[in-house]
């Protein structure tokens, strides 16, 4: 370095010193080692340009000038993937203006309306940046001091040569660099750095064209790798852009890139390979350190970043655009994702932190923009790895914008740009969408984002305007009216006549090119309205480009006269249904928008003589526009049914609140503005003549029901339809008065009657409504600002979501005939708007709301309702309704017509309420409608017709309606006469008018509903009477049926009330036992529907039930699974780390009748597998069915049995005896083991094995089918439970059965301390009915394994207890779990008790094991008991047992030596052991309870104190439990919960963007999900993450639940915002997350962006779930219901 400093020629020493070192650094084999080339690089070649760029040690230099730097006051934070962003709703200038989680904590805007969102990586953030935000700019960090004085350069505190030396180095790295980035010869490097090696590399990029698949398999083949190897090229190939597949000598790597280039070139273009020389790709990566070099040295300095972004773009020797940063631009389509990713970090980092270069910046980007452009499209990399992406950064800052506008004519460069990719045009010049090759569709989507850019340039409006900034945005408006003119009247459609067409023409190109301009549509108009002098330039220009459109349609269309009604109008002879016609008029629609603005800029008021309002021709306006809703009309009628769906689509988003605003609505306003232009009558007959009605009106006796011998039904039909349409769109253009402009409005009241509309539906959660409103072009409805005005909020419970419902005072402003109903949405609101009226009392007409007055420039519209065509149309469609005949008119049709007399009606109350007293009111529809027809046909008047049709009997329906419109015709003419005879009197009489007609209607509708209770009362009387009859007549059978009834209510709801001795307190086990009274259970299968007794030696009954592995009560995730082949699960370590569940939908059936339909169920399952290949919700494979009548997912059955008799024994031993007696018993049965026994020594187990060989039978006492049902569910358990093959001679089995019973009564009671439920009584019957099954079937498994085995198992466990000499291998006390050894000890004694002669009765020996087992355990507690102080009450209550706990502690004492702690007091010990065996007692009273069917006692059902000794009495324990003795893993067990998680969702999304991929070296994971049962986060969804499991791919999820949940997992996908529950390879499904934005909806893939927080209730709901082990059912319902879950591959997940 200090040699650089003497030097001349600085660059040709740096250069040398590259050539010698870089490629003896980079790339010296085949496997790259980063971390020692990062060591030796940062040595070699970045050290010394530090040291000369400080001219002193740069560790210390570099800090000197951190400390001089004044910190910016741009965040300039870049987003990686996947992390949070915030947007203020309120104050943010657009919807690009982003904060990071950071600045957005330190901000004002996290009390205002934020929305959340996840970024896809690449922006930046805008805190800092004035322009912005509207308000707030700065967090508190960023906050700048005033004392600064900011306008200083940064420059002036570096020393000049200082300046001159960084300059130089960056001039050289930089030229380096991008020399390096751009090069494209493969074999040799620029002047300077010449070397000369003769190894190459085959280098394969990323294209987005083949799929990872492809590339997979492709390299297996050329460069003969593992899968792994191949997946993991693929991976960097995808992430960085490049990947080095081979090295060698060249024609080694040329064989490889051939055979790549072969297999990838069958159907697209091939894999892109390049065979490079090995020093150009050293150069190539170290110029990318090198760039990240500038990026990191320039974070120390505001100076240096500013020298950086001088060298950048100085002008380079060639002229215009030849600065370094123009050379990267250009090539960027060149260059590799890496490469490309690194350039653009520096830029964002240096050209664009920095407000002066930021500028120069974007004009050279303005300027280069459509070579960029044409680039970007032709490339096929993602729109983010694109340098075009960056306009987001530059053009969204308004002042900027307006500056490239004037400066550089932005606006007219994007759209000319956009114009020429789309090359495709008919003869008239039009786009021609039609016939697009892939190749072609490929290049529209990308040219959209050219639309994107053009919004960004627009989307802030100016303030005020330069003259310059005018005479360009006419100019970019003049190419945007170019572009329209390709539109109008694209893809036209023919109707299709006699056959249907063949081919579906293309139209969703150009509806994406219509939403895409639609807000670019709306902001161009909003840019026009902020100044006069625009808006009537850009009304002439449009005017000039529809005339220029026109002219070129007229030809060819003969002009034809109309008459009607005495009115005569010239119009041309169309017919829609022969002719072309469009849907697309982008120019005419464009104008109607500027005619409203002329209207509400009041323009046309102030600068008449500036427009050519006059030279306007109304018919030409209206012409297309109403051609288009002619065509709605006729496609709703019918009309158009061959034309396929492609036209329906078309009609369908022409309505559709995407387009809407700028198609339906505006041409709704061109009618609008042609109709207030022309003579109403003219206006109607044009329409009637377009509709193709005009035949059927303009006859002279229309009113006698028209042409009776045209009785072609679809015609009749047709025009019935077309009437409706017709006189629908005359009451959108009279009655539609809610665009500002238009009517006189606020912008506000047009969104509030939408959600009042929307309401009036049904109640509807937020985001139903946000859907349902039009959006502007920053994603805003507007509707916070109204909502609470018109609906109030209900919130929601654990399900479901928030809803807004319409507050009553809104409801009168509903109008039937709302402009934006569909058809369904019309009836639906109909139907609920009656049904209010009908629970109101109210009466059930629908009358059209009171609407705003027109704007002055509207205001002749109103004539339309009283001119005579239209009085003429509603004259005739009475008459037809007085008179049906031939079914010429429709109810609907009438209804419209009822509509529009009274929107004239309210129309002439509200001008006479507001009429000024001089002038008289013009509007007489009251007069008009009252007139009689003229002389020669004497037609009756509209009023008489109505009068007549009031009693028709055929019109119930409309009563109410007609009802209403005679009283308004009342009290207008009460009105009138008030008004002439004087002018002072106000309008309350007309009121009293009202009011009196109203009574009496009331009193009218008063006496009908009483008639009416009167009339159902009656009907209640007559059934009941007939129900008394019938019963007495069938007594005897009534009879029967209540006794069964009473017989077979379930077995523990008659256990409970059954009447025992009410001294005696109930006891379940030891031989002072209550006896339940013996009854007979009596139960019906389910799919025969025949009942049977429970019996020993009758048929078999099974209940549905489903076995499945845990982990729910675990207490220790990290234990390695056993080895199930050799695994003795006999005893359970007291960690549960995994046990097996049992649980039952509760539905019975006969064993014969469940085989037959699981046989039916194979066999249906075999045949579909040969049809198609898709996962069912449940897996025949292994043993899973549904059950037949809940559908809940099952895999085996569980034999329902009789209860144990119980033996009334005089003789019961005490301890003592009872120990002697088990030991002889013990001894006996060892010796008759040894004679079965040939010599040798063996195994615990394999000794088990033999015996049963050759063992002696015992007479069982069940039947064939039962003991079928035993083996088939204790093979069931042992093959869930131990993943093995089924083997029912498998001496675990019974094991099994036990430990599936002890670990089932655990989880169960857990879940009901959990829940604070009492211990009886609480449960569903379903899980009372599945334990009891469980206990008795555990106590009668023995007798289907063989005898000697079970004994074994009993010796064993018995010597747990009570050390036996001959047993070798007894697990410590403390490695038991004792729940799981008493139920295993007491269910396998039955094997012995059957062999038994020493008149021993089981209960007594129950009772023995139950205490010794008991004492057990608080042994187990004491030694494992920790010093806890707490404080002690006083009282001497427990003083006994104080003492007897001390004696028992200090009897261990003397056993263990001093291993125990010495301890105070005795009360404490026995808090703990009180606390710590609850748990055990109350599973054991569980246990005992449902073995011995004995009732539970009452104080048990409910949550009281004194549960301890009503529990020690039910056990038989004494309530002191030393008296046993002459009490721990610490117990009491805590219940396992699923993880918290925070209540804000952003610090999920933050934590999940900060994990990379464990697998992929410091990637970031694609899918980051969270295990919500221990907290690990997982990259899932990937290929990196993908292990083996049984020999199967899975992904990270599906591996994660082997180990932590055995087979079941429970996730958050932190992106997606979802909840997975995943059960074994093939299951799973999507849940709702447990968290809620403020309106009580959840957010699934985060779309909406409302901030969310945790719910806590629907968390809980999701951790019961798991606690009661129905995640597995949880899936199968959901599979069941959604057949769609049944495609996903979930195991990949």
């Amino acid at each position: 370095a200090d040699k650089w400093l003497q030097v001349t020629d600085l660059y040709k020493e740096v250069y040398q010193h590259l050539a010698r070192y870089v490629p003896k650094i980079y790339c010296l084999g085949p496997n790259l080692n980063p971390q020692s080339e990062d060591l030796l690089a940062q040595l070699l070649l970045q050290a010394p340009l530090e040291w000369y760029l400080c001219g002193e040690d740069p560790s210390t230099g570099l800090a000197k000038l951190e400390q001089n730097n004044q910190p910016s006051q741009l965040c300039g934070h870049v987003f990686r993937v996947g992390e949070p962003t915030y947007s203020c709703r309120e104050c943010a200038a657009d919807p690009t203006c982003v904060l990071c989680m950071q600045c957005f904590l330190g901000s004002v805007h996290k009390e205002h309306r934020y929305r959340m969102t996840t970024s896809g990586g690449g922006g930046f953030c805008d805190c800092g940046d004035t322009e912005a935000w509207k308000k707030g700019p700065y967090c508190q960090k960023h906050e700048p001091n005033i004392s600064d004085s900011c306008q200083e350069d940064p420059l002036a505190h570096l020393s000049t040569d200082m300046i001159a030396r960084c300059y130089n180095v960056f001039a050289i790295v930089l030229k380096y660099a991008v020399d390096m980035l751009t090069w494209d010869k493969e074999d040799e490097l620029p002047p300077g750095l010449e070397d000369r090696g003769d190894t190459y590399y085959c280098m394969l990029f990323n294209d987005e064209v083949h799929t990872y698949e492809q590339v997979i398999y492709t390299l297996q083949k050329a460069v003969n790798c593992t899968q792994k190897e191949a997946v993991s090229f693929a991976t960097t190939v995808d992430r960085d852009g490049r990947k080095s597949v081979r090295f060698g000598d060249f024609a080694f790597c040329e064989q490889a890139k051939s055979v790549i280039v072969r297999n990838t070139s069958r159907q697209s273009k091939p894999l892109r390979v390049q065979v490079m020389h090995s020093s150009v790709v050293a150069h190539q990566c170290f110029a990318l350190k090198a760039l990240h070099w500038l990026g990191h040295v320039i974070g120390y300095s505001d100076a240096l970043r500013r020298i950086l972004c001088q060298v950048g773009l100085e002008r380079g020797p060639e002229g215009e655009n030849s600065s370094l940063v123009d050379t990267l631009m250009l090539c960027d389509s060149k260059m590799w994702k890496g490469a490309r990713n690194v350039y653009h970090q520096l830029f964002m980092s240096s050209l664009l932190m920095d407000l002066k270069y930021k500028k120069l910046f974007a004009i050279q980007f303005a300027k280069n923009y459509e070579r960029l452009q044409s680039d970007y499209v032709k490339d096929d990399h993602d729109r983010e790895f694109s340098v075009t992406d960056l306009s987001v950064q530059m053009f969204t800052v308004p002042s900027l914008a307006r500056m490239l506008i004037t400066e550089e004519n932005l606006m007219t460069t994007i759209i000319r740009t956009f114009v020429d990719h789309l090359r495709h045009r008919d003869l008239q010049g039009r786009f021609q969408f039609e016939r697009y090759t892939a190749q072609q569709a490929f290049k529209f989507r990308r040219v959209q984002s050219l639309i994107g850019d053009l919004k960004y340039v627009l989307i802030s409006r100016p303030t005020e305007w330069s003259d310059q900034l005018r005479e360009k945005f006419l100019e970019g408006l003049d190419t945007f009216l170019e572009l329209f003119k390709c539109m109008q009247g694209m893809d036209p459609v023919v109707r299709q006549v006699g056959q249907h067409i063949e081919m579906e023409p293309e139209w969703e190109a150009a509806f994406t090119l219509q939403m895409k301009l639609t807000h670019i549509i709306s902001m161009m108009q909003e840019w026009c309205a902020t100044d006069e002098r625009v808006l009537i330039e850009a009304y002439k220009k449009c005017l000039t480009a529809l005339t220029h459109c026109h002219s070129g349609f007229t030809d060819g269309e003969q002009p034809i006269t109309l008459s009607m009604c005495g009115h005569s109008v010239d119009t041309i002879r169309y017919c829609v249904s022969q002719e072309k016609v469009s849907i697309h008029l982008p120019v005419s629609r464009l104008l109607a928008g500027l005619h409203v603005l002329l209207s509400k800029m009041e323009v046309a008021y102030r600068f008449p003589e500036q427009l050519p309002l006059s030279e306007l021709s109304p018919p030409m306006l209206i012409e297309h526009p109403l051609r288009c809703l002619v065509l709605c009309a006729q496609v709703h009628a019918g009309m158009w049914r061959r034309n396929g769906f492609s036209l329906v689509n078309q009609i369908y988003y022409y309505h559709n609140v995407k387009c809407r605003v700028e198609m339906f609505d505006k041409d709704l306003i061109m009618l609008q503005a042609g109709a207030s232009m022309m003579d109403p009558n003219h206006f109607l007959m044009i329409v009637l003549s377009r509709f193709e009605l005009y035949h059927i009106f303009s006859s002279a006796d229309c009113r006698k029901s028209y042409n009776r011998e045209n009785t072609n039904k679809d015609v009749v039909q047709q025009n019935n339809t077309l009437i409706e349409e017709m006189l629908h769109l005359i009451m959108m253009v009279v009655g539609e008065r809610f665009e500002a402009g238009v009517g006189q409005v606020e912008g506000c009241d047009e969104i509030k009657r939408e959600i009042i509309h929307q309401l009036c539906i049904r109640p509807m959660a937020h985001s139903e409504l946000v859907k349902a409103l039009p959006e502007n072009e920053n994603k805003e409805t507007g509707m916070e600002r109204v909502i609470d005005s018109v609906a109030s909020f209900k919130k929601p419970g654990v399900t479901g979501r928030g809803l807004y419902e319409l507050r009553p005072e809104c409801a009168k402003q509903f109008n039937l005939y709302f402009h934006h109903y569909s058809r369904a949405d019309q009836s639906k609101a109909e139907e609920a708007q009656r049904k209010l009226k009908r629970q109101n009392g109210e009466d059930m007409a629908l009358p059209p709301p009171m609407l705003p007055p027109f704007s002055p420039l509207f205001a002749s519209l109103v004539n339309i309702l009283q001119c005579d065509v239209l009085l003429g149309m509603l004259g005739a469609v009475l008459q037809w309704a007085v008179e049906p005949s031939g079914g010429h008119w429709s109810e609907s049709m009438l209804q419209r017509v009822l509509h529009l007399i009274g929107m004239g009606l309210l129309e002439e109350q509200q001008q006479l309420k507001n009429s000024s007293e001089d002038h008289d009111v013009s509007f007489n529809f009251t007069l008009k409608i009252s007139r009689p027809g003229e002389a020669p046909s004497n037609t009756a008047s509209v009023l008489a017709l109505l009068e007549n049709l009031q009693n028709a009997p055929h019109l119930e329906v409309h009563k109410d309606m007609i009802r209403w419109i005679l009283k308004m015709v009342a009290s207008i003419k009460t009105m009138r006469e008030l008004t002439a005879s004087t002018y002072t009197v106000t309008a309350s009489g007309s009121h009293g008018q009202e009011e009196m007609v109203c009574d009496k209607d009331k009193a009218e509708r008063k006496r009908k509903a009483e008639m009416a209770r009167l009339r159902r009362e009656k009907i209640m009387a007559q059934m009941s009477e007939m129900q008394r009859h019938f019963i007495n007549e069938n007594k005897e059978l009534f009879q029967q049926s209540l006794e069964e009834l009473y017989a077979s209510a379930s077995t523990s709801t008659s256990l409970e009330h059954s009447p025992t001795s009410s001294d005696a307190a109930l006891v379940c086990v030891g031989p002072r036992r209550s006896r339940p009274r013996e009854k007979r259970q009596v139960v019906t299968c389910i799919l025969c529907q025949e009942e049977q007794e429970i019996r020993a030696d009758s048929k078999a009954m099974v209940l549905a039930a489903f076995v499945q592995r845990s982990t729910v009560m675990s207490k220790n995730r990290k234990r390695p699974p056993h080895d199930p082949e050799h695994y003795d699960p006999l005893f359970m370590h007291p960690d549960l780390s995994f046990g097996t569940h049992t649980g039952s939908c509760g539905h019975i059936m006969h064993s014969h009748c469940w085989q037959r339909y699981f046989e039916a169920v194979q066999a249906k399952e075999q045949r579909r597998q040969q049809r198609l290949r898709v996962h069912t919700s449940y897996d025949v494979g292994n043993g899973e069915f549904l059950c037949p009548l809940c559908e809940c997912l099952s895999n085996t059955v569980i034999p329902l049995l009789p209860g144990a008799k119980g033996s009334n024994s005089c003789e019961q031993p005490g301890l003592g005896q009872w120990l002697k007696i088990s030991g002889q018993q013990i001894k006996a049965m060892h010796s008759a083991h040894r004679k079965l026994q040939p010599v040798g020594e063996f195994l615990p187990t394999q000794i088990i094995l033999i015996r049963a060989r050759h063992h002696s039978y015992v007479q069982s006492p069940y039947s064939s089918t039962i003991k079928e049902m035993l083996t088939t569910f204790g093979t069931a358990t042992y093959k869930v439970g131990l993943k093995v093959h089924p083997n029912e001679q498998d001496p675990r089995v019974p094991i099994m059965c036990w430990g599936s019973c002890a670990y089932t009564i655990q989880s169960i009671e857990r879940l009901l301390v959990d829940e604070e439920k009492p211990l009886f009584g609480s449960l569903p019957c379903r899980q009372d009915d599945c334990l009891s099954s469980l206990a008795r079937f555990g106590s009668a498994c023995w007798t289907a394994a063989s005898q000697p085995s079970v004994q074994g198992h009993y010796i064993r466990l018995v010597a747990a207890l009570i050390p036996d000499p001959q047993v070798e291998t007894s697990p410590c006390i403390l490695d038991i779990d004792m729940l799981h050894l008493l139920v295993s000890v007491v269910l396998s004694y039955g094997s012995v008790h059957s062999q038994d002669s020493s008149g021993l009765s089981v209960d007594a020996v129950q009772l023995h094991f139950f205490h010794i087992i008991t004492v057990a355990h608080m042994v187990q507690m004491l030694l494992t008991s920790e010093e806890v102080t707490m404080e002690q009450e006083s009282g001497g209550a427990e003083r006994e047992e104080e003492e007897d706990i001390c004696a028992l502690y200090n009897t261990l004492r003397t056993h263990l030596g001093s291993s125990l702690p010495e301890v105070a007091s005795g009360w404490h010990l026995w808090r703990c052991v009180k606390t710590g065996i609850l748990p055990y007692l109350r599973g054991a009273a569980l246990f005992f309870h449902h073995l011995n069917g004995v009732p539970t006692p009452p104080e048990l059902h409910a949550l009281c104190p004194g549960q301890w000794e009503v529990l020690c009495g039910y056990l038989s324990l004494p309530s002191n439990l030393l008296q046993l003795y002459h009490k721990s893993l610490s117990f009491p067990r805590e219940s396992n919960s699923l993880i918290d998680l925070p209540d804000d969702y952003s610090a999920l999304i933050n934590q999940a963007s900060s994990f990379t991929c464990p697998k992929s070296g410091g990637d970031k994971s694609r899918a980051p999900t969270l295990c919500l049962v221990c907290g690990s986060m997982l990259c899932s969804q990937s290929y990196c993450c993908q292990t083996e499991l049984d020999g199967e791919d899975v992904g990270a999820c599906t591996a994660h639940t082997f180990a932590c949940g055995a087979g079941v997992g429970i996730f958050l996908r932190v992106r997606e915002s979802q909840v997975l529950f995943l059960s074994g390879k093939t299951k799973g499904c999507f849940y709702a997350p447990p968290y809620l934005d403020d309106y009580g909806e959840t957010d699934q893939g985060l779309r909406r962006g409302n901030p969310l927080h945790l719910c806590r209730q629907r968390y809980r709901k999701i951790q019961k779930l798991w606690r009661q082990h129905s995640v597995t059912e949880e899936i199968g319902h959901a599979q069941e219901a959604n057949q769609t879950l049944v495609g996903i591959d979930w195991q990949h997940l």
